[in-house]
């Protein structure tokens, strides 16, 4: 078997590692990459989570313009909206969320997760209070 890093380019295609992101916090598809680099669009970001466990976003948060898709690889994660908790806890579980939907997760052990969002927009995240996201709940 060859290995593979060392197999020829191939004309538009492009492979990569995207554990090995973490400069832009596992986000490798997006409008954040370089200028004529074949992953920068516009159109979606994607970005690949690896988390020991424990780890939780600092605060609520939402996005104005994109929609949020979560997969879970492996491990176990939890998602909370202002209408209640959703687990991802099989491998494939998702969930999905419109933009203005405030949001938080936590990692629950070692988790893996891909994040997809559509469009790809600089300065599309806001921070969300936490009366603002009570105040949602139904």
């Amino acid at each position: 078997m060859t290995d593979p890093s060392l197999s020829p380019e191939i004309e538009g295609v492009t492979r990569g590692n995207a554990a090995g992101e973490i400069a832009r916090q596992g986000w490798f598809v997006g409008h954040f990459m370089g200028e004529g680099n074949p992953l920068r669009t516009d159109g979606v970001e994607v970005k690949w989570s690896v988390y020991e466990g424990g780890e939780k976003r600092a605060g609520w948060g939402a996005n104005r313009e994109a929609t949020t898709l979560c997969v879970l690889v492996r491990g176990r994660f939890r998602l909370s909206f202002p209408g209640g908790d959703v687990w991802l806890e099989r491998e494939g579980d998702f969930v999905q969320w419109l933009p203005n939907v405030p949001h938080e997760w936590q990692a629950d052990g070692p988790t893996v997760v891909i994040s997809v969002r559509w469009p790809s927009v600089p300065g599309d995240s806001y921070p969300v209070t936490d009366a603002d996201a009570s105040e949602r709940r139904p």
